[in-house]
């Protein structure tokens, strides 16, 4: 397992993508912490904190396909730094002003969301032009997986250091120049300077005209679901079981479970097509919700909340292989970057649900609400397992085709149909 790891990242400007990928979203992925430190620091409620970090949210859920869609069709470089200093330019105008006049605040935090460059479907793009192989490509979409959890984790811990060593402002400005340095070590490397999209049949739908597509994101979208509530029923069980620290070690165990489900499934070879992998995939992800409904002592919760998290990383890296699979040509970036912003709605949308379900019938529904949307997720793909089967054939081969080095005919996997 360690040896397909390490070859992804010999190969060629492999560790500096992903380096360069993660630094990059460092700003996206601790903004809702470091929003929430800023204005309580700045005297603001929680109430406030909280609806700032909604609106970023919600700007960059609108943000993200649309910036791939830009990407798609003029290149990396000229869209992913531009809009990397537009989004550090607006959290820095944030940070500067704080939160009087509040509707500055708001406009400069929606900015900052709407413009946070898609790195993330970037990266996932350029993987077929770094290696070569495609069953490199498929481990480095689960290493990608695991490296998200990391980033996830270490990201916060980073906000708290910086504003235990200066304050929240620079914690704020700190992690935004981080992400414009990490943005332009990604632009500026050879595969994101040479890379091009497929030439794209204009569509006002774009990516959106995959019906295989649209079925994946529906799925997914119960997968965020169920993520987003059980951050909440896990609140809801630690107020009873030992407070805050009961519940960091609970996301920690979900965390945990995420990175050894994610490096033990990128370390192997599977059989089959992924269409029919994520559907087993998805059904143990449900399946390993359910034992957190028991809601036994602190110690063993933690350890259910390490099973609930193994499948979750081999769920995104498989549903990855079939994006790639299913997107139109030239709109790869586009495609990945709608995968994240469904991912992202599904989240809030289940951190929504949630807090009514448990407020009406306890932390056990809480709980309960994780395994029922994976329920749905998989029922998702079932139905529409005919539509995921099998990609839309009579594309034209593309010329130049951003993840289809060899020219494969659109839309079948870069390397061919094997998967």
């Amino acid at each position: 397992m360690a040896t397909g790891y390490l070859e992804i990242l010999r190969a060629r400007h492999a560790l500096r993508l992903l380096t360069g990928t993660l630094v990059g979203r460092l700003p996206n992925a601790t903004a809702a912490i470091a929003l929430v430190l800023f204005v309580r620091a700045e005297g603001g409620t929680y109430s406030l904190a909280g609806a700032l970090a909604a609106v970023y949210g919600v700007a960059n859920a609108v943000g993200q396909p649309v910036l791939g869609r830009l990407v798609d069709l003029h290149g990396q470089p000229r869209v992913q730094l531009p809009a990397a200093v537009l989004a550090a330019l607006a959290m820095s105008v944030f940070a500067l002003s704080g939160t009087d006049p509040l509707p500055l605040a708001y406009a400069a935090v929606a900015a900052a969301g709407l413009f946070t460059p898609p790195l993330e479907g970037g990266l996932r793009a350029l993987w077929p032009s770094v290696l070569r192989r495609e069953e490199q490509v498929h481990t480095a979409y689960a290493m990608d997986a695991v490296a998200q959890e990391v980033m996830f984790t270490v990201g916060p811990l980073l906000v708290t250091l910086c504003a235990s060593l200066w304050d929240e402002r620079a914690a704020l400005l700190v992690l935004n120049l981080l992400g414009v340095l990490g943005a332009l070590s990604v632009v500026l490397s050879p595969p994101s300077r040479a890379w091009r999209s497929a030439p794209r049949e204009a569509h006002w739908l774009g990516a959106l005209r995959s019906r295989g597509l649209l079925a994946l994101l529906a799925a997914f979208l119960f997968v965020g679901i169920a993520l987003g509530s059980i951050t909440v029923a896990s609140v809801s069980y630690a107020d009873g079981h030992g407070g805050d620290a009961v519940y960091g070690w609970l996301m920690a165990g979900l965390g945990l479970g995420a990175l050894a489900g994610g490096a033990v499934y990128g370390g192997r070879r599977w059989a089959g097509v992924p269409e029919r992998r994520l559907r087993v995939l998805v059904a143990l992800l449900a399946v390993c919700y359910l034992p957190l409904m028991l809601m036994p002592g602190a110690v063993t919760m933690v350890l259910l909340s390490v099973v609930s998290g193994v499948f979750l990383a081999p769920c995104i890296a498989c549903a990855f292989i079939i994006v790639d699979r299913h997107a139109p040509a030239g709109t790869v970036t586009e495609a990945f970057s709608w995968l994240v912003t469904t991912f992202t709605v599904g989240a809030s949308v289940g951190t929504g649900l949630a807090g009514p379900v448990v407020q009406a019938g306890g932390t056990l529904w809480g709980f309960a609400l994780p395994g029922a949307a994976g329920a749905v997720s998989l029922l998702v793909l079932l139905g529409t397992g005919g539509v995921l089967a099998a990609p839309a054939r009579g594309a034209v081969v593309a010329a130049s085709s951003e993840n289809d080095p060899n020219r494969a005919a659109e839309p079948r996997f870069s390397s061919g149909d094997r998967a």
